[in-house]
This record gives structure tokens, sequence and C-alpha cells, in this order.
């Protein structure tokens, strides 16, 4: 293998005004790694050269890893987490200052006797459902919407949430990710 061409091979040459009549006079020395790398070693060669060839074991060139690859596993592994991370924001703010240290602490897993809770951060997302729960702390959000349509969907979040804080090796399913962004957009109105 020679090399490669891309954007930036041909826009350097071209500020550097060098013609390039013929794909070798615009390629660069190319980059690559083993496919039994780890991703951790192809990373800083993919930001620094924007792309890194992988051969294979049998000596192959086997495939491609672009700049634009690592930004869509990116997403596809941290979107759920920054969902997860708003969406309970969110819902501190809603609870913030309106509940006594007492009914914060009524609202913790009886049995976790000896974790302490002051304020809204130190409960858990079950917890905040608990809160919730009992009609006459809902009506100290005096929010306009339905009680125990907001503990479903809460439901539904800490389940979601479950899965992605213990790592489920399986995909997010679309449809989950559809609802926390859903969620966001919900709360961010």
């Amino acid at each position: 293998m020679k090399g490669v061409i891309s954007w930036t091979s041909i826009g350097t040459r071209l500020a550097l005004s060098k013609d390039g009549k013929y794909v070798k006079e615009l390629m660069d020395t190319y980059q690559e790694i083993r496919s039994d790398a780890s991703m951790f070693q192809a990373i800083p060669i993919i930001i620094k050269h924007q792309y890194v060839l992988v051969r294979g074991t049998d000596g192959r060139i086997t495939g491609i890893v672009t700049a634009s690859d690592l930004s869509l596993q990116f997403q596809q592994l941290a979107e759920p987490f920054l969902l997860l991370g708003e969406i309970e924001n969110h819902i501190r703010r809603i609870l913030a200052s309106r509940f006594s240290p007492d009914e914060l602490s009524d609202a913790k897993d009886p049995a976790d006797e000896g974790r302490e809770v002051h304020e809204v951060s130190d409960l858990t997302f079950g917890e905040y459902m608990r809160l919730l729960e009992k009609p006459e702390r809902w009506a100290k959000l005096n929010l306009s919407i339905d009680r125990k349509t907001l503990i479903d969907k809460l439901d539904k979040v800490r389940n979601i949430r479950n899965d992605v804080m213990h790592f489920d090796p399986d995909p997010m399913p679309s449809d989950d990710l559809r609802f926390l962004r859903d969620l966001v957009e919900f709360f961010q109105r």
C-alpha cells in the first residue's frame, strides 16, 4: 500500500500551491492499526488523522474507522447517559425546596436505614417516585399534569436507567431512546 487520499491531503497541497494531476501526487502516508488492537489505541490516531485503516490477521486491509464513525459510536454510547442525567436534573429542580428534610427522609427506602437524606439529591430515582405517590405531596408541586402519568413515566425512566447504569450488553431499543428524548423535550418545555 502506498498511501491515502483525502480532502485533507488535497486541501493541504492546494493551500501550498502544489498541483496534483495524479492521485499519487495528492496522497499522504497511511495510518493503520491491527484488527486485534484496542479501540483506545486507535482513537488518538483517528483524532490526529481523521481515520485509521484496519489490517486483519491475514495481513490485508479489512476496513477503515473514521472520525465520523467515532462520533456516531460516542453518540450511541453517551446519549442515554446524558438524557438520563438531564431528566434527573429536571426532576431534582422540580422537587427542590418543595419538601422538608423529614418528608424527603420519609421517601427513603425503609430497608436503607443507615443512609441519611437531607436534600433531593440524596434520594434515589425510585425514591423520587415514592415521594410523589402521596397526593398531598404531589399537590405541593402545583403541576398541571396527571400524577399517575408522570409516575408511570418516571418508572419507565427508572427501568431504562437501571439497564444503562448496569451496562446492559444489548443495545438500547430505539423506542426507549425516543421515549427519553421526548421526556427531556417535555421537561424543557
